[in-house]
């Protein structure tokens, strides 16, 4: 179980690296991630690592930090402190919004779900609002 809880690390400080192949290498060919605060649905490695790099677009100095992590048979669920300041566009499902300069900092959970040492699903759940009223768009 603590190697799973590695994997989920790996993918968080791939993220925070801008370190698209090492994020990719620890996803499943066929892997799921949805985004509950965007309502948005990626499938496969291609199309998580585009939302990846769209975020980090957005919040070029954005980082992870895991405050806990747990697992459990082929789960990891983790809460994650998301922190970045958006100085570039932020694409979502109703548009680009435009960068803001400001700092935000927001809770997450993700919960993984495992085939093998790779990830399969992803499930994050953030707070879309309080993001976007950090960035003054709500």
């Amino acid at each position: 179980m603590a190697d799973l809880i590695k994997i989920a690390r790996e993918s968080i400080e791939a993220f925070n690296a801008g370190d698209w192949e090492r994020m990719k290498a620890t996803l499943t060919a066929d892997s799921i991630e949805e985004e509950v605060g965007t309502g948005r649905r990626m499938r496969g490695p291609q199309e998580i690592i585009q939302t990846a790099q769209g975020w980090k677009s957005a919040f070029p100095d954005a980082k992870g930090t895991i405050t806990n992590a747990v697992a459990s048979g082929n789960t990891v669920t983790q809460e994650i402190t998301w922190e970045g300041t958006q100085t570039g566009p932020l694409e979502g499902p109703g548009g680009a919004i435009p960068a803001s300069g400001k700092r935000v900092k927001v809770r997450a959970v993700q919960v993984l779900t495992y085939e093998g040492e790779k990830i399969k699903e992803n499930h994050h759940y953030f707070d879309m609002m309080s993001l976007l009223q950090q960035i003054g768009a709500a």
